[in-house]
């Protein structure tokens, strides 16, 4: 949690943010992550000043439980002084302790959004779904909140001024912009008329022109001039066999002794790589996603 110190910017951890979109898709499947189409309400998760604290963040976070389908859980909410936002146990269950930030006792607006997270952590802990190291994991779940329908309550928590300054989550103001771009661009949801805070706003304009990008690359039909001149190149390199700079692009050619040189690129929707053989223009559906992508090989 950011208090009042400097706030990061920029995409430092998107490989690791798309590598979670990725695994998310692997593990639930595509039915199941589009049963989340429908995000967590404002007024769900509504906390007012006039609200008895405990009792508002036990509804919240049955909120959060409801929405993240996890019926049979039960949420126990306490405040305590700590360093980070919140932290919850993470035991067999059915009851998980979450612990929040004292600060939240006066900034209850914010509390659905660090529910938001710590329930998340539940949910990936029963599907037994985590990456290596801390730090890694935590992306995961900050993505995986941000991309199932709750997590635009962490980015609308970013407040930022000349004189103070607040985030929650490990994510990047414009990396939570960049995953509600993602959701927004597979469910048609838009975000942006929920928040309350012009800096998540900001941040998520930014995020959806980094997701569109993703659109825009080669072979992808929708690829721009520039690119599509460097993947001419780079392809003739390939069939005189001659490898390739592929620094900074998306794409791989490789040889098939079984046919023609082939070509792998990531799903603009999921990232899970798609290949395909050289051979013009060509229709490929993502088996991970169901994206149906033209592109010109």
């Amino acid at each position: 949690m950011a208090n009042g110190g400097p706030v990061e910017h920029g995409y430092p951890h998107l490989d690791t943010v798309r590598a979670s979109i990725t695994a998310l898709y692997k593990r639930l499947s595509y039915d199941t992550i589009h049963t989340f189409a429908t995000s967590v309400a404002p007024a769900d998760v509504a906390f007012a000043d006039v609200d008895d604290l405990h009792l508002g963040a036990q509804r919240v976070a049955r909120e959060m439980v409801l929405h993240y389908r996890l019926p049979d859980a039960r949420m126990i909410v306490g405040f305590r002084e700590m360093t980070h936002a919140a932290h919850v146990e993470l035991a067999a269950g059915p009851e998980y302790f979450i612990e929040l930030n004292d600060r939240f006792r006066t900034h209850r607006r914010d509390i659905g959004a660090a529910l938001a997270h710590e329930v998340m952590h539940v949910y990936l802990h029963r599907l037994d779904l985590e990456f290596p190291g801390t730090r890694d994991n935590e992306i995961l779940t900050d993505t995986a909140a941000a991309y199932l329908g709750a997590g635009w309550l962490l980015l609308d928590a970013y407040r930022e001024d000349g004189t103070s300054s607040q985030k929650l989550g490990y994510l990047t103001p414009e990396e939570f912009g960049y995953v509600l771009a993602k959701r927004a661009l597979v469910f048609g949801e838009d975000p942006s008329v929920w928040f309350t805070s012009p800096q998540a706003y900001t941040a998520y304009t930014k995020g959806m022109a980094r997701a569109r990008l993703d659109e825009q690359q080669p072979p992808l039909t929708a690829a721009g001039w520039a690119g599509r001149r460097r993947y001419a190149r780079d392809r003739r390199h390939a069939q005189d066999h001659r490898a390739p700079d592929h620094s900074g692009v998306p794409y791989v050619f490789a040889p098939d002794a079984r046919g023609p040189l082939r070509v792998s690129f990531p799903c603009p929707t999921c990232h899970q790589r798609i290949r395909v053989p050289v051979r013009g223009r060509v229709r490929a559906r993502c088996a991970l996603c169901r994206t149906v992508l033209e592109c010109d090989t």
